[in-house]
């Protein structure tokens, strides 16, 4: 008899090591000074600490999405928890920059393997009618690890010292292990051909496009080696990308990303709308811990506390807003997140003087907070609603890849633009705006035009996100999903048993258990009753 799966014990063990993960990819901003210091090493330098993270926690996800198709997601989370918390522990115990910045790379990696695993097993776990919470608490995580990032650095710096913003992620790792082993369950493993070509040139096309951009401010946009500039490596990334998905479109066999997902209208506007979100999330807090830090003189973390609002709000809402969209169409949340994201974000531009009372700047947060709780969950609900669970794990590492590459492109965008706006608002000052981390506070005659310049780089993360609500307005209402339970099911049938996968009787193994047995009142007709109550 099938063990039946028990859904929200295995979200909760798996959003415990999406948020750790999440969380280092802001963590360490606020740490830069200190292991400068520590390691007596230059800003270059320690640049690549954050640089060589991201770089490899990108690159691979439409692979590592893949191959839990293929492997299972609950090993292949597993092992990337595995490498990512002795990662850690080696980033905490690095004596010079090279070790720290290799470590960090160990660390991406694990990042990658355990990411779109955690999508993966949502969408295969939850019915198709009963995912919006659980989704919205997966988004929830994602919104609120990106901005705890900076605050949970700031008190570990201050209080024991860099190294603990690593070490930190070992006994969370240890735990976040025990509780995914017992309560995740071994869902059917899906047969796949490994697609050789398709591997090489999407790690190759994503690695080209993403050190482009993520780089390209250190270079000024300019020659990097010899012929090598940053628009060459931007564009012969687009260019294998290209073919990447010319090879995927031509692969007879079965291609790495089956570009048949992309046929779902939803699908593909959710990954539109996510990418928008990852450039404003990203983008929207450098000017003002910049400001915070500059023009009104705050240390690290009480800049990083000025977003608490943000933080505390969208953790409250985001699981209410879950459960809504289980009943209403998750488009009219969404669309409404991204313009409160727009209007908060503009709030911001125009109270960043250093006459307004520090009050004040916590008003526009809490609307971050509201928008942000309004806009994950709707997202991902709708991205993985029709697909199938044999490509879940490629549509989570799609949808991955897209946030990431859009967070990438803010990051980017936001550092050009802030050092424009500069030149611009202080002409000859520039040079002298403090390096990231920094707390340096400006002289009181810089103050207004540091402030003008930090507020009109805020208008960039709203007009996207302006744009991100654009494309949610056309978001098809979603239908009933039928037979969701049967095609997990089989899928088990024929992994256990392929010589008799033809065969509609085949048996279902008791070591596969089908997401479908947890769920007896969610079938098709269920399923259909909630969704004629959708609005």
């Amino acid at each position: 008899m099938a063990t039946p799966v028990r859904p929200w014990p295995a979200m909760w063990s798996l959003v415990i090591g999406f948020f750790m993960i999440l969380v280092d990819t802001t963590i360490v901003s606020v740490a830069n000074p200190a292991i400068m210091r520590g390691l007596s090493t230059d800003i270059n330098s320690v640049i690549w600490v954050t640089s060589a993270y991201l770089l490899a926690y990108a690159v691979p996800l439409l692979i590592t999405g893949r191959l839990g198709d293929r492997l299972g997601p609950k090993n292949l989370y597993l092992t990337g928890l595995v490498m990512f918390t002795l990662a850690s522990a080696w980033c905490g115990f690095a004596s010079d920059i090279r070790m720290l910045i290799l470590a960090r790379v160990f660390q991406g990696l694990g990042a990658s393997v355990m990411t779109p695993q955690t999508m993966a097993v949502i969408t295969r776990i939850f019915p198709p009618d009963r995912r919006g919470a659980a989704m919205g608490l997966w988004g929830a995580v994602a919104g609120l690890a990106a901005l705890t990032g900076p605050i949970v650095g700031g008190l570990l710096v201050d209080s024991l010292g860099w190294e603990w913003i690593f070490f930190v992620n070992v006994p969370v790792g240890f735990l976040a292990f025990v509780m995914a082993w017992r309560f995740v369950p071994s869902l059917p493993r899906h047969a796949h051909q490994f697609d050789v070509l398709g591997v090489l040139l999407s790690a190759a096309g994503m690695f080209l496009l993403v050190f482009g951009i993520q780089q390209g401010e250190t270079y000024d946009w300019g020659t990097i080696a010899g012929p090598i500039t940053v628009w060459t490596l931007i564009a012969g990334g687009l260019i294998i990308l290209a073919l990447f998905v010319f090879w995927q479109s031509r692969n007879r066999k079965e291609p790495l990303l089956p570009l048949k997902i992309f046929r779902d209208r939803n699908f593909s506007l959710a990954n539109g709308g996510i990418s928008t979100v990852g450039f404003a999330v990203t983008s929207m807090s450098l000017p003002l811990i910049f400001f915070y830090q500059s023009v009104l003189g705050l240390t690290p973390t009480q800049s990083a506390l000025m977003l608490a609002p943000t933080a505390v709000i969208s953790a409250g809402l985001a699981p209410v807003v879950g459960r809504l969209i289980d009943r209403f169409n998750p488009k009219y949340f969404a669309t409404t997140g991204l313009l409160l994201m727009a209007g908060g974000l503009t709030w911001y531009a125009f109270l960043l003087t250093p006459q307004t009372a520090i009050w004040l700047l916590l008003l526009p947060a809490a609307v971050l907070g509201l928008a942000n709780a309004c806009i994950w969950g709707p997202l991902s609900t709708t991205a993985t609603r029709n697909l199938k669970p044999a490509l879940a794990g490629a549509g989570s590492g799609v949808y991955n890849t897209t946030r990431q590459i859009g967070a990438v492109l803010g990051s980017a965008s936001i550092a050009a633009l802030m050092q424009a706006r500069l030149s611009a608002e202080l002409p000859g000052a520039a040079s002298g705006a403090p390096a990231e981390g920094g707390s340096a506070v400006l002289p009181d005659a810089l103050h207004d035009g540091f402030a003008a310049a930090m507020g009109q780089s805020l208008l960039l993360p709203a007009v996207v996100a302006v744009a991100g609500a654009f494309i949610t307005v056309f978001f098809a209402k979603p239908q009933p999903v039928s037979g969701w339970d049967q095609e997990e099911a089989t899928g088990a049938a024929q992994a256990a048993h392929p010589a008799s996968s033809s065969s509609p009787g085949a048996a279902h193994p008791a070591s596969s258990p089908s997401p479908g047995a947890a769920h007896p009142p969610s079938s098709p007709e269920a399923g259909t009753g909630r969704a004629a109550k959708r609005r």
